[in-house]
């Protein structure tokens, strides 16, 4: 089984940060054996009920919103929330809200759900790892929202590397400053 990058946001980027780039080539974890099953019981699904297409579906429909938002990407996404709906109810004066999904589509709108909640709250946060070859997302929760990289150890180590690199080997001086 393939290691998964960036696991521990919350399930709609989890979901979009299954596929990432490795050495130039798009890796895909849900077309893993296994994979798709493996995701789903993370998250609290039984995998014999969700679809993997639907769940591909949705991710497409957070991506697409992410890179290219405009009519069509809110059409992809307006396609995948009809596919669920929450209803809430009042028990002994406390609201309880129940999301309910169409059969194998649970999974794929929660995390559409989910990402509709973040870009509600705090859009800005949201954010595509400052690595140029990298597409994997991050939600922001440092205290002043200055995270550029999705994981300072790779992303954000090579980045420093690469410009010490330029700045020593090849006594490239920068043309404007650098923000770290």
């Amino acid at each position: 089984m393939m290691e998964r990058l960036l696991v521990g946001e919350t399930i709609a980027l989890d979901l979009v940060n299954t596929e990432w780039v490795d050495h130039g080539a798009k890796v895909d974890f849900l077309a893993a054996d296994g994979a798709p099953e493996l995701w789903f019981r993370e998250y609290g699904f039984d995998p014999a009920a969700e679809d993997v297409d639907a769940l591909r579906t949705s991710r497409a429909a957070i991506r697409s919103l992410l890179e290219s938002p405009g009519p069509e990407a809110d059409a992809r996404m307006n396609d995948v929330l009809s596919h669920g709906h929450e209803s809430t109810r009042v028990t002994d004066g406390r609201p309880t809200t129940t999301p309910t999904a169409d059969p194998g589509w649970g999974a794929a709108w929660r995390a559409a759900r989910a990402f509709t909640e973040l870009v509600a709250t705090h859009p800005a946060r949201i954010r595509r790892c400052a690595h140029p070859d990298c597409v994997l997302y991050f939600y922001d929760t440092s205290r002043n929202g200055g995270r550029r990289w999705h994981s300072m150890e790779t992303c954000g180590a090579r980045t420093k590397s690469a410009r010490h690199y330029r700045r020593h080997v090849t006594n490239e001086k920068p043309t404007q400053p650098e923000v770290l």
